[in-house]
């Protein structure tokens, strides 16, 4: 809970401030609600059929490359990919990378041709078929060209240019010579980035002082374009291709470029290009075109752009070269080998039946399955991963498992049944294991997590001694606690203590849930009913707390009006509002019995609970607060709508969900949308008048961006020029693109839904693989409720 930690203490700082009501775009106020569309629309379902995901494979030495300094890519006439490296050239057999030419010097540059392939390799040109393994020496490469590091090569009416940093030059009767007319236009600045041909034979040169061009007539000219109002000169041009139209596109420092016929389209952050640091152009298959830069890759269909960055997409971040093949496959040459990000066609169920996979493959922990991330000892790896528990176990795998009541309710599969059924078990075992031993706790006390007592004793090092650091450095209200891991009645586990709120959370979202949707016999649901009953009865005898083997409440289970009013959760008055009353409604629910009605209605009539709830997250604006709030909060709403009758009551509700999701709409996360498309109706219509249709879209399109490698890949986004910062001194690092909406999935590191996605930089090394349950519950939340249609 350390960013909570930190959280309170600055909120500390501006209390006086915040006492009064709060709205979503105080202080930071980048992103006023009256900005985001607000519509009185029916909302209908998002049908979803087939839709390409998106994996990086990399290839090294290891898997055949003569080197991994690789510095053109480039496919056959038949469609197999080509690389060139620094010594030498390979091709991919499906399998492995073989070498080809027998000539082990640097590669600067490949142009599929005809049926052959043109490679500058060494101080020759070589043309090389590949049907047929023919080879032949074209030309010596101008002497210009020595100690060069890569070059471009392309053919334009019968001519093969060679362009590097010495200019331009053509193959003119067996020699290649400069290009005069070239070099009059460009003078000292004669490099060329990148050339290319159309197929009418018109020849265009990227060039540090602008776009230079060729008619198939011969006429050489600078290329001014024009979109509207805006007028360029392209200077500083990085790269140029000609797309499978025959549309002409340039990279340069001012942006994107696009010309059709004679009408020009320009692009900049302003129309959502991620970064302009370009190294390379490529086309694409039909209507895409991609562009290397010197941070990531970057893809373009014509309406959206994908930014592939870190080491999820590429294997180093500087992109020598692309090539692409008719599957829309990107093939990149980096200094750290091959990247090849492979689309696939799939489906949203496909995606869900492969987290299925992996989470039983990898992720479930100790006997009873809780399912939590795992550490890779070799980054990136799946092989020999490790299992390790959390702070959050039982938080963690209520969530998978209330996807599973879900999966279950929208499908009958059986299977989802075991599963949901073995996630009730593992949490109701955290609830057991505290009972009895040297050091019981309260009837109804759940633990955070367990570990087998034949492993290594955590008191070793989570004792008194660390609380105490914790304390003084961190979070002064921080609990002292020994024994922090005690051991159970039958010796087999130890169980950790200081239990805190979002626990509670997630066992009351997976309990209602798995009652309602799962429970079929009087068995079923009377476990249910008990593990409820005795939770519950537990927080109402302990003054709303949750106290631990001490005697004493933990850390943040604290529900009461003097923790709440006066303590020190002030700033978490709304949110545990929020929790106790939808644990009470849950618990009448289920039991039946009046006396958690009773409590309830106590809480809002004489200590204002429910209003409380008007303010149920305290925060500066958009992309502030402790996002942790976030994820709780959405599950106790999604109980408490569904439970509360009374239209007094509910319309506090109502009011509070409404304000929460318009902090929360441009985070475009599918399990806040989905939550508040199915139980928020309308009563309180204020700020929003109503479930815009975009909630279940942007939701549908966050599950199919979400991406299949689930490794803590860094990403860095800080530096995108389609980012707009936001401007608040106390949370740096953060900023939404043009359009008002966060980073997409597909574009940061995130483990579950309280991660900050208005963070920009962020990940790890890849040494940990989280599970796929984050996608797992909004995707059946959708499909349960009718959202999603397959």
């Amino acid at each position: 809970m350390n960013a909570r930690n930190a959280w309170l203490s600055r909120l500390a700082l501006v209390v006086g401030m915040l006492v009064g009501n709060l709205t979503p775009s105080v202080l930071a106020g980048e992103l006023p609600i009256e900005d985001l569309p607000l519509h009185d629309e029916q909302i209908t379902p998002v049908k979803v059929g087939e839709f390409a995901a998106e994996r990086l494979r990399v290839f090294s030495t290891a898997d055949g490359l003569p080197s991994d300094e690789v510095n053109a890519v480039s496919l056959s006439p038949q469609g197999a990919a080509i690389a060139g490296t620094t010594r030498g050239l390979a091709t991919w057999n499906g399998d492995r990378w073989e070498a080809r030419l027998n000539r082990p010097n640097k590669v600067l540059a490949l142009l599929t041709h005809g049926d052959s392939i043109l490679v500058a390799i060494g101080n020759e040109l070589v043309q090389w078929t590949p049907g047929t393994g023919a080879a032949a020496t074209l030309a010596s490469l101008p002497p210009e060209f020595a100690n060069a590091s890569r070059a471009s090569l392309a053919v334009a009416v019968d001519t093969i240019y060679l362009g590097g940093d010495e200019g331009l030059f053509a193959l003119v009767d067996g020699q290649f010579r400069p290009v005069g007319a070239y070099l009059e236009l460009v003078g000292d600045h004669r490099a060329v980035r990148q050339v290319a041909a159309a197929p009418n034979g018109e020849l265009t040169v990227a060039a540090p002082d602008g776009l230079i061009s060729r008619t198939a007539a011969g006429d050489w000219h600078a290329v001014r374009a024009r979109a509207g109002k805006r007028s360029w000169y392209p200077h500083d041009v990085r790269g140029v291709t000609y797309d499978r139209a025959g549309r002409l596109w340039f990279a340069s420092s001012q942006g994107v470029g696009c010309r059709t016929g004679d009408q020009w389209a320009l692009y900049t952050g302003d129309e959502g290009l991620p970064y302009d640091d370009f190294t390379a152009c490529a086309a694409g298959e039909p209507g895409v075109v991609w562009f290397g830069t010197k941070i990531g890759a970057i893809r373009f269909d014509g309406s959206s752009w994908n930014y592939r960055q870190g080491r999820r997409w590429t294997p180093d971040d500087v992109i020598n070269a692309i090539a692409v093949d008719e599957h829309g496959n990107a093939w990149m040459a980096t200094n750290q080998g091959v990247g090849l990000i492979e689309r696939q066609a799939t489906t949203l169920a496909k995606k869900a039946a492969f987290f299925e996979e992996e989470i039983d493959r990898h992720h479930r922990r100790t006997p009873f399955g809780f399912v939590n991330a795992v550490g890779a000892s070799t980054p990136g790896s799946k092989e020999g991963v490790q299992q390790f528990d959390s702070d959050n176990d039982g938080l963690w795998t209520a969530m998978y498992g209330a996807g599973q009541c879900f999966a279950y309710a929208a499908t009958k599969d059986p299977e989802a049944k075991k599963r949901a059924v073995a996630a009730f078990e593992a949490l109701k075992f955290l609830s057991d294991v505290t009972q009895g031993g040297s050091h019981p706790a309260p009837k109804g006390f759940p633990a955070r997590s367990i570990r087998p007592v034949s492993g290594p004793n955590p008191n070793d090092y989570d004792n008194l001694e660390r609380d105490r650091a914790v304390r003084g450095a961190e979070d002064e209200h921080w609990k002292e606690i020994s024994p922090r891991w005690p051991v159970s009645a039958d010796g087999q586990w130890y169980w950790k203590c200081d239990t805190s709120s979002d626990e509670l959370d997630g066992h009351y979202f997976l309990y209602a849930n798995y009652y309602d949707l799962v429970a079929e016999t009087a068995e079923e649901k009377a476990r249910v009913r008990q593990v409820v009953y005795d939770m519950t009865t537990h927080l109402i005898d302990h003054d709303y707390q949750l106290v631990d083997h001490d005697g004493q409440p933990t850390r943040w289970g604290r529900y009461n009006r003097e923790t709440l009013d006066h303590g020190n959760l002030i700033a978490g008055r709304g949110l545990n509002s929020l929790s106790i009353l939808s644990y009470l409604k849950t618990a009448e629910h289920i039991t039946g019995d009046p006396k958690f009605r009773q409590h309830h209605d106590q809480l809002v009539k004489e200590h204002s609970y429910a209003a409380n709830t008007f303010n149920p997250k305290w925060s500066l604006g958009y992309g502030t607060g402790n996002q942790s709030d976030d994820e709780m909060a959405f599950m106790c709403y999604y109980n408490l709508l569904r439970y509360e009758t009374d239209p007094a009551v509910r319309k506090f509700y109502e009011y509070s969900l409404s304000w929460y999701w318009s902090l929360e709409r441009p985070e475009c996360n599918p399990l806040f949308n989905f939550v508040f498309a199915a139980v928020w109706d309308g009563a309180m219509g204020y700020p929003v008048r109503s479930i815009p249709q975009h909630a279940l879209d942007d939701a549908v399109d966050t599950l199919k961006r979400f991406p299949l490698d689930r490794f803590n890949w860094a990403h860095k986004n800080s530096h995108r020029i389609d980012v707009v910062p936001l401007r608040d001194r106390w949370f740096q690092n953060t900023g939404h693109r043009i359009d008002g909406k966060v980073i997409p999935v597909d574009e940061r590191y995130f483990e579950f839904w309280n991660h900050n996605p208005w963070q920009l930089d962020v990940g790890g090394s890849g040494s940990e693989l989280a599970d796929g349950a984050a996608f797992l519950l909004p995707y059946y939340l959708g499909r349960y409720h009718g959202f999603i249609e397959e």
